[in-house]
């Protein structure tokens, strides 16, 4: 018997928060050369994705997207894609649940060493379990759970379908 999936986000709840954030990344990087963003394998990658293209229907901004890999559980080495000119750019970290702020963290590490102008950070989901100082800069929905709820962003091939609680 399937179990029932408590969800926290819809997928049409979800797509109207992320074209906000998108909109909200537009206002504050109006006057920027470039963006790249930075989508966490492989929700956030998803997540990522979206957001660029929702970004190309409203500026003119050119959008990079470039992923990141790194193991959440021990996020000792993150690895990217590609590393672009990071000159004069606005990096984005993306994933899609923001539970500690470790993998949020440890993500920022390969951008320090190239200098760019400001890094941000974007999840879908922030949950209010901060143990390590990164804060995200544009959060779709902030959820109080339990330590032991577990939250999950489902995509469906380059799709967001929504988020829920396990």
């Amino acid at each position: 018997m399937a179990t029932q999936k408590n969800y926290i986000l819809q997928p049409e709840v979800a797509e109207k928060k992320l074209r906000r954030m998108a909109l909200e990344i537009i206002e504050e990087n109006t006057d920027e050369p470039g963006i790249i963003l930075a989508g966490i394998r492989e929700s956030g990658l998803v997540v990522a994705r979206t957001i660029q293209k929702m970004i190309a229907e409203f500026s003119p901004v050119p959008v990079q997207l470039i992923s990141l890999s790194l193991d959440k559980k021990h996020p000792g080495v993150v690895t990217l894609s590609e590393t672009p000119d990071l000159k004069e750019k606005v990096v984005i970290v993306v994933d899609d649940v923001s539970n500690s702020g470790r993998t949020l963290l440890y993500a920022l590490k390969p951008f320090l060493e190239h200098y760019p102008k400001k890094i941000q950070t974007l999840v879908l989901v922030e949950r209010t379990h901060t143990y390590f100082p990164v804060r995200p800069d544009y959060v779709g929905l902030s959820i109080a759970t339990t330590i032991q709820e577990n939250i999950v962003v489902e995509v469906e091939g380059e799709k967001v379908m929504g988020a829920f609680l396990e």
